[in-house]
């Protein structure tokens, strides 16, 4: 009855029924929290040891997918977006800088350096900077590290939910305040123009000088170049030292700009899905070490690292909207989409924006002034600096 298929289809149920729970609670309960709780329970107590190895999940998800997905990261940049909207790329690496500041002076007085170090880039980031640490980890033989990293990937969104929530009511408040006394009526074009074109793709590169014409360019093709530059990025960061990481996505931004990548490559070739999967399941794989002993001794760590973290980034978020003279409640909504990402920074925003606006002219002016720079919050501390800082990271067990 049990093989390598009915693995695979285990670990898909898992994950289908942590979608489910995100869906029915409206995101308030992460998918990854509710499909690593019902794992760790199931490892307690009826699933298979190796579930995800029996799977054949392991080692594609450990090397190959991580990597495509890496460099599949980098066609995605939109540079023009991010130079329209410096501010919030300035307001949140300083987020960050304070948070990794303040957890590596203040935490080592509580914890283990191992988990310091293991924990850190996923609450700056999501899955790929917990794949990343997690790996690191584990072949150092730190098991409470390795599993300290997963954790933290799972947990963070509950600390970063209810806070934006209130940020953005404030904000919300207060622009809805400014839109009435001045008498507005309806957006400008341009602003809700910058509400679409915040989560556009690079432009076109068919034109690059590296581009192949587009008969050639067939899903095994695409997914040939992709790994040939993430093969790469490997060479290159045995060469130098640094992560084979962080130079995966710093090649994915240059090939894409020259045109040998396309944007937004794997969605292309239909294969982001099953890599991201692959992905997820070998970082989950990681909680069959995970005792209920080993568990309560995490817990009070990984709550210290959070409140560490996240007062750190406020401090410095205030401090750099000051300068900036940006709104504080919105630059720090900005700067904790670390803890969750996208689609969840949209889905907040827009879901606060319908609940407090009583009209259609109010709904746009809101989401003209809150909804870019949350996207470009998320873009910034998950997909591009969380990578690097985990790059940095590995070398500090």
């Amino acid at each position: 009855m049990y093989n390598f298929l009915s693995a695979f289809v285990i670990c898909g149920i898992v994950v289908l029924i942590g979608e489910m729970i995100s869906n029915l609670t409206k995101a308030w309960v992460p998918s990854v929290f509710a499909s690593a709780c019902i794992l760790l329970v199931g490892y307690w107590t009826i699933i298979p040891y190796d579930l995800v190895k029996d799977s054949y999940l392991i080692p594609f998800g450990a090397t190959i997918a991580i990597y495509l997905l890496i460099v599949h990261m980098g066609t995605v940049i939109s540079l023009q977006t991010l130079m329209e909207q410096w501010r919030t790329v300035v307001i949140c690496l300083a987020g960050l800088v304070g948070m990794c500041l303040f957890v590596m002076v203040l935490c080592p007085m509580m914890m283990d350096w191992s988990l310091i170090v293991a924990g850190l880039p996923p609450l700056t980031g999501g899955v790929v900077a917990a794949t990343i640490m997690q790996q690191a980890a584990t072949e150092r033989g730190l098991t409470e590290a390795a599993v300290f990293a997963i954790s933290m990937y799972c947990i963070q969104g509950f600390a970063g939910y209810p806070l934006t929530a209130i940020c953005m009511k404030y904000e919300g408040k207060r622009l809805l305040k400014e839109f009435r006394e001045k008498g507005q009526t309806a957006t400008s074009q341009q602003e809700m123009d910058a509400v679409r074109n915040v989560t556009a793709l690079p432009k076109d590169t068919s034109n690059g000088i590296l581009a192949l014409p587009e008969s050639w360019n067939s899903p095994v093709m695409t997914l040939t170049k992709l790994a040939l530059v993430g093969w790469l990025a490997s060479l290159v960061g045995g060469w130098t030292g640094i992560s084979g990481a962080v130079w995966a996505l710093v090649f994915g931004v240059i090939f894409c700009t020259l045109g040998f990548l396309e944007t937004d490559a794997l969605h292309r070739c239909n294969s982001f899905n099953i890599l991201m999967f692959a992905l997820t399941m070998f970082v989950f794989d990681g909680l069959k070490d995970c005792t209920p002993e080993m568990l309560v001794e995490i817990a009070v760590p990984m709550v210290e690292m959070i409140v560490i973290g996240v007062l750190g980034m406020g401090i410095f978020a205030f401090v750099i909207a000051k300068v900036l003279k940006q709104s504080f409640a919105l630059s720090f909504a900005n700067s904790l989409t670390a803890l969750y990402g996208f689609p969840f920074n949209a889905i907040i925003t827009e879901a606060t924006c319908k609940a407090m606006a009583k009209t259609k002219e109010e709904n746009e002016y809101l989401m003209s002034k809150m909804f870019p720079s949350m996207i470009v919050g998320g873009f910034v501390t998950v997909t591009i600096t969380s990578v690097i800082i985990a790059g940095f990271f590995v070398n500090l067990f």
